[in-house]
């Protein structure tokens, strides 16, 4: 994974507002939500929501898909998962450690 790719997701991840989507959305599982159930979940106006999820959309951390007039978002545990890893591959000069274990 590249460092801008890392720095990317961290980078969007480090907004409360942002980080509250995405553990809604990880919290939704596999079906997603559409985005008026997630605005009324969060609370938080409709124009702010779509910033919040074009950023995230954007650091590869939420995927969009249309189902009909719906749009529905789902969180990309993967790529969450992706970061960390390349994150925890710096530790030891990428050797297996007692750091990569620890939780």
């Amino acid at each position: 994974m590249e460092t801008s790719e890392i720095l990317a997701a961290l980078s969007a991840l480090a907004h409360p507002a942002r980080l509250d989507v995405w553990r809604r959305l990880a919290e939704a599982g596999p079906c997603g939500l559409e985005a008026g159930r997630l605005a009324i979940a969060l609370d938080a106006p409709a124009n702010t929501l779509s910033t919040q999820l074009a950023i995230l959309t954007r650091a590869g951390l939420v995927r969009r898909q249309r189902c009909g007039r719906r749009i529905v978002y789902r969180a990309r545990l993967d790529r969450v998962t992706d970061v960390a890893t390349a994150l925890t591959a710096l530790c030891c000069g990428g050797r297996t450690c007692a750091n990569a274990s620890r939780t």
